[in-house]
């Protein structure tokens, strides 16, 4: 079960979204508001997992109380406004459901919920990333489907906001998953952060030119705040040189 908050200014629009969120069970609704700032109040008090939240209200807009709230719990944005799609992506928001909002749209947007909630609660599970390391293998959810996912075939991990993508010696494979949640379950010894987006694995590394990675026909760019670490990681202690045969 996840509680969820609703804040709109329009009492319409509020009634609206609290009659489907009645319609599915595993959501509970744990309050209404007219604007973030009520809201902050209600987080104070009780835990919230999701917020269905509106962009244009008085007092504060929605975008602006992300800004200022830099680890809220999930948000998907309610509104009429298309044009602010973009930019709540890029505050991390995990749906944008455009008003006027059908059921449909509704649940596909509640499942994506649940569907990450789980996750994050797994991967906070203690023992569960020993248990997964030591058996070679992890599971993740890819639509309607689980997947296999066996350690030593990885190539390299994309993030992409809520999501990863997961690219095997078999396939690619997309998830709702947070990079760094991911990043703390693999093997600081075989995978390696070379990017803000990429995990790769150390072994599968063809060859680094410049501030990029060559693996077979991949090529994974490497931030400058990575790059020292990496060469140090992958290639010092296997670097065959002059001064080693001299």
């Amino acid at each position: 079960m996840m509680n969820c908050v609703i804040i709109d200014d329009e009492p319409l629009a509020r009634e609206g979204l609290a009659s489907y969120v009645r319609e599915v069970d595993f959501l509970n609704l744990s309050g209404t508001c007219e604007n973030p700032l009520q809201l902050i109040k209600l987080l104070d008090e009780q835990a919230i997992d999701l917020i269905f939240l509106d962009i244009q209200m008085p007092k504060m807009n929605g975008i602006d109380f992300l800004k200022i709230f830099p680890k809220p719990p999930m948000v998907i944005i309610t509104t009429a406004y298309p044009s602010y799609a973009l930019e709540g992506f890029q505050l991390n928001v995990l749906d944008y459901l455009l008003k006027p909002i059908t059921f449909d749209r509704f649940f596909k947007s509640a499942n994506k919920a649940r569907d990450y909630h789980r996750l994050l609660n797994n991967s906070t599970q203690p023992g569960l990333p020993k248990t997964e390391t030591d058996e070679g293998y992890f599971f993740i959810k890819c639509g309607n489907k689980y997947e296999k996912i066996y350690f030593d075939e990885i190539l390299y991990v994309e993030g992409m906001q809520n999501y990863v993508t997961i690219f095997t010696i078999k396939g690619k494979y997309m998830t709702l998953l947070n990079l760094k949640g991911l990043e703390q379950n693999l093997d600081s010894k075989l995978f390696i952060r070379v990017h803000k987006s990429y995990i790769v694995s150390t072994g599968k590394i063809d060859g680094i030119e410049g501030n990029e990675i060559f693996m077979g026909e991949h090529r994974i760019p490497i931030s400058r705040n990575y790059r020292d670490q990496v060469i140090q990681q992958v290639v010092t202690n296997k670097l065959w040189d002059k001064i080693k045969f001299s």
